[in-house]
C-alpha cells in the first residue's frame, strides 16, 4: 500500500468531512462515514459494516472512516485510513 497515497487521502477526506459535519450530523448522528475521494460513499450503523464495504470497494486500502459525532472522539486507525 502506498504510505503517501493513504496518508493524502486520509487528510482529503478529513477536511471535506469537517465542513459537512453539521450537515451530516441531522440525519447520521453516531454513524460512520466511510470516505474516499473527499466525497462520503456511505454511512454505517456499525464499524464492522464500514469496514466490511470498504474492504469490498477498496481493496487498495485506500479510504478512511469517520464518526459522525461533534464529540472529540480518537478511532486510532479507524480515524486514520484503511489497512
Amino acid at each position: 500500500m502506498d504510505r503517501t497515497a493513504q496518508r493524502a487521502e486520509v487528510d482529503r477526506n478529513y477536511d471535506a468531512f469537517s465542513r459537512q459535519l453539521a450537515t451530516y450530523l441531522a440525519q447520521h448522528r453516531d454513524d460512520y462515514a466511510l470516505m474516499r475521494g473527499g466525497e462520503v460513499i456511505g454511512f454505517f450503523k456499525t464499524v464492522r459494516e464500514a469496514l466490511t464495504e470498504a474492504g469490498r470497494r477498496f481493496p487498495d486500502g485506500i479510504y478512511s472512516l469517520q464518526e459522525v459525532t461533534d464529540e472529540p472522539i480518537d478511532l486510532g486507525i479507524f480515524s486514520h485510513a484503511g489497512s
